[in-house]
């Protein structure tokens, strides 16, 4: 009975302390997301490629099969960022030679003009009232359009600036 007692009492007396797990945190590399890209226009294969999320314009483009040899390579040159990063359903299009405006010198339009929204570089594109260098290049990269409309419904331009530019625009 006393040895009993004894053992009772050392075990009444341990204090319990609270235990401590260390939990590494894994330092796997994360699964690169895939993503879908249109390329069309003046490509050699037009179509829609998936790339990782770490994928450049550039990368589309040798998807695609590069220029075609009616590609507008000076539009390209201005108007692309090969190193720019792709996002999900982008589309990119590459206009052909005689899409764009031969005027290089000139990008303001003639009275009674409309901008041709396909076609426009960003420095045309940035003559418009509400048009700046950011939106213009929503623009581009929301090519091709089938109407004027798509500006909003696309949401790459709001209403008040839809509304003072619609008749200086048209999509060919």
């Amino acid at each position: 009975i006393v040895s009993g007692l004894a053992a009772i009492g050392i075990g009444l007396g341990k204090v319990n302390e609270p235990q401590l797990e260390i939990i590494e945190a894994s330092m796997a590399p994360a699964v690169p997301l895939k993503i879908l890209i249109d390329i069309g226009g003046a490509v050699e294969k037009p179509g829609i490629y998936e790339f990782s999320s770490e994928a450049r314009v550039n990368d589309a483009l040798v998807a695609a099969g590069g220029l075609s040899g009616e590609a507008d390579r000076d539009w390209v040159s201005q108007n692309l960022n090969l190193a720019g990063k792709l996002t999900d359903g982008v589309k990119i299009y590459i206009p052909f030679q005689d899409e764009t405006n031969t005027n290089k010198d000139s990008p303001s339009l003639r009275k009674g003009e409309s901008l041709n929204l396909n076609t426009a570089s960003l420095a045309e594109l940035d003559t418009l009232w509400g048009i700046g260098p950011a939106t213009g290049q929503k623009i581009i990269d929301s090519r091709p359009y089938a109407k004027i409309e798509e500006l909003l419904e696309k949401k790459i331009v709001k209403s008040n600036v839809y509304e003072a530019i619609k008749d200086k625009i048209t999509v060919l």
